[in-house]
């Protein structure tokens, strides 16, 4: 659920990118559908969820969430790195996350023949929203954790 660090991370590589985007909703061998492109950034995903969900402060993190949030500490623990790199946006990057995140929603919509049907159904909503940029804000993520919880099975 981590979007923009997942995008950032994508090397200013526009398949890498769709690829780290649609990770989540591709499956093990799916990923051998793609293009070699596409297919790296998906592995490069993966590789990020390993190295993130196996550190100690990111399961610390997690670890004081559950309490609260229960099954949904990984997903609001990932929420909130995204604010916390949107925050500090111009420490990693020149470009302006606005800018960033325009670009981003223009590379992934050019790839929407590939998408996942899952990702087709929360796109929309993304782009609309524009969370890859007002994760910066509370009120964005506050309007993420709101969608979130609208479309939880359980408490």
């Amino acid at each position: 659920m981590n979007f923009l660090a997942h995008v950032y991370l994508s090397f200013e590589s526009d398949e890498v990118l769709v690829g780290n985007f649609i990770a989540d909703a591709v499956k093990g061998k799916e990923v051998l559908k793609f293009t070699p492109g596409i297919q790296k950034g998906i592995l490069l995903h993966r590789e990020i969820d390993h190295y993130t969900d196996s550190h100690e402060v990111v399961k610390e993190f997690k670890k004081e969430l559950r309490p609260v949030f229960g099954k949904y500490a990984p997903v609001v623990s990932d929420i909130y790195f995204d604010h916390f790199l949107a925050c500090s946006w111009h420490h990693y990057s020149t470009t302006p996350l606005a800018d960033f995140a325009q670009y981003t929603y223009k590379t992934i919509l050019a790839h929407k023949a590939i998408l996942p049907e899952k990702v087709k159904g929360y796109l929309p909503y993304m782009i609309r929203e524009n969370w890859l940029f007002n994760y910066s804000n509370f009120e964005g993520i506050k309007r993420v954790f709101e969608g979130m919880s609208s479309r939880a099975r359980f408490d």
